[in-house]
């Protein structure tokens, strides 16, 4: 049964969480050094055209009044318009244009994580302290010890340089077009959704790598916390009664055992995804793929306040919505955390 009051009580609580952020990034902003006005009027503009700048803007209105108008903006996703990188352009359109990106690369970074971490991690608490449980541990600390622009470039050389099988940047081939059949901005679901199977064939390749450089460290820790909550899951005493009545080894692991050691897996798969939406910054540079990521060092490089405001909430927002579906997932794992 969809617990509805759980999931209404955690959408009421995401309201607080995205105004506190809010209020700190409006804050941080403001007490910030440079003046807006001042870089999208130029250096070399007069003080009149600032000053005319600053009007329009706002910027001489009192602080609460900036801060109400802040928030009514931020409640219709309304963060204004580029002042540097894309001038003249909204920041929601820029962020439409760069956030499937970041996402695409997150989802399959995740996907990696999730469908090799987990069998891992239960394989590695059934085979206990044998050849098998040592090599995926030593396996798992090697995937989060190796530092993404270290493995990025030694990925490429060996399977684009070396094999010659993958490409090394970009995320379709440059023969191909994905304007006219943008939908979701996601360039493998977009030319699947449109039938076009060598256009997504091209995207699926170009996307192999990237993904495999984001998800090993995902895949390194979901299975090393799978391996030790199965562990303690497997010493209860409920397994030792299943055992008890008969049932066989693997019937007892996934039956009674794999649920309710999913729960803290479910957390860290969670904050995970969380990580890699805000720390596909390398990822993206040493792919060529520029996404949310490298939009958000760029606008604070040059000071683009609009659009550090858009990313950072929109980073918030995405954050919040994992969390709710992480505590919605809890509810079913466990029922009584409903409770």
């Amino acid at each position: 049964m969809f617990p509805k009051r759980f999931v209404l009580k955690r959408l009421l609580l995401l309201v607080p969480v995205l105004i506190g952020v809010a209020t700190l990034v409006f804050s941080i902003l403001h007490i910030s050094p440079g003046d807006p006005a001042l870089t999208i009027a130029g250096e070399r503009a007069s003080q009149e055209f600032v000053e005319r700048i600053r009007a329009d803007l706002g910027l001489n209105d009192p602080i609460w009044v900036q801060y109400i108008d802040f928030l009514g903006n931020v409640a219709q996703f309304d963060f204004g318009e580029s002042y540097v990188i894309n001038r003249n352009t909204s920041v929601r359109e820029v962020l439409t244009d760069t956030l499937p990106v970041t996402l695409e690369l997150a989802l399959y970074g995740q996907l990696f994580g999730i469908l090799f971490g987990i069998p891992l991690g239960v394989l590695s608490a059934v085979k206990q302290d044998t050849i098998t449980d040592h090599a995926t541990r030593v396996g798992a600390l090697t995937g989060i010890s190796v530092p993404i622009f270290w493995s990025g470039p030694l990925l490429i050389l060996l399977f684009a340089q070396v094999l010659g099988v993958l490409p090394t940047s970009g995320r379709i081939s440059s023969v191909y077009s994905v304007a006219d059949i943008r939908v979701t901005g996601m360039v493998t679901i977009d030319t699947l959704l449109a039938g076009n199977w060598e256009m997504f064939r091209s995207a699926v390749r170009h996307m192999l790598l990237p993904a495999l450089v984001i998800g090993v460290y995902s895949m390194a820790l979901i299975s090393r916390m799978m391996r030790s909550s199965m562990l303690e899951v497997v010493r209860q005493d409920y397994m030792r009664t299943a055992r008890a009545k008969g049932q066989g080894a693997k019937i007892t692991v996934l039956k009674h055992g794999f649920r309710n050691a999913l729960i803290p897996v479910v957390t860290i798969i969670g904050i995970q995804f969380g990580g890699l939406l805000g720390g596909a910054v390398l990822t993206e540079t040493v792919f060529a793929i520029g996404g949310i990521g490298t939009l958000l060092v760029e606008a604070i490089r040059v000071g683009d306040y609009p659009i550090v405001q858009g990313t950072v909430l929109t980073f918030a927002l995405l954050f919040t919505l994992v969390n709710l579906i992480v505590d919605v997932t809890y509810s079913y794992l466990d029922p009584r955390i409903q409770q």
